[in-house]
This record gives structure tokens, sequence and C-alpha cells, in this order.
């Protein structure tokens, strides 16, 4: 396969770019292998294409809700296929970053002025 990248074309690896497959309800083995592919940096959009699945999906394997257990399974056959990498992966969860303002950040920063 061929990308463009900064105006060059280079070749990826087969593992970056997968053709989307039919849609169908993702496995554990689905799972797992979307953890590596995490840990391996490989974008969400390419992800979605490749399993023909909402994001939502992929999120819910990586914060462990659908398929617990998948996570040490990744681990253990990502240490056998990348043992020079294992040292640089951060294996924790997806964090979730709030995106509304919390109602109690500095509740009374302003009221001093109102007094002067």
């Amino acid at each position: 396969m061929f990308a463009f990248s900064q105006g060059r074309v280079v070749q990826t690896p087969e593992l970056m770019v997968a053709p989307p497959t039919v849609k169908r309800p993702l496995a554990e083995a689905d799972a797992v292998d979307i953890w590596i592919a995490r840990w391996l940096r490989i974008r969400r959009k390419e992800l979605v294409a490749r399993y023909a699945c909402d994001p939502r999906r992929l999120y819910e394997i990586w914060e462990e809700k659908r398929f617990p257990g998948s996570r040490g399974k990744a681990r253990a056959l990502f240490a056998e296929r990348y043992p020079t990498l294992v040292e640089r992966i951060d294996y924790g969860l997806h964090r979730s970053v709030p995106r509304g303002v919390p109602t109690d950040l500095q509740p009374s920063l302003f009221d001093q002025l109102e007094q002067a």
C-alpha cells in the first residue's frame, strides 16, 4: 500500500491500512486486535473503517465495558509480538475528558470585586 506523507509517497505496512469489512458484531478476538492497534497508535478512523463499526464500540472496548479481560490477553500477545515496545507502552484504560465546566470552579473569584 502507498500513502502520501508531506508531499512524498511512502509505503505503509499492510497492518496500517486494511480494506473495510462487512458490518458484523465485534468478537473478543477483534477486541484483542483493537487493543494492540491502540498501543501501536493506529488511528481510530482506520480502526472504524477496518471493523466497519461505530466509534463508540471502540471506546466501549477501551473502557472495558465490553469484553472485560481482553486487555490482559492483548497485553500478553503484544509482549510476544513486539518485545522491544513493551516498556514504551501505556497499558491503561481510556479516560474520558469531561467537556462541561464544573460548577464549583472558583465560585468566589469575583465576589470581592462586586463589594468594592
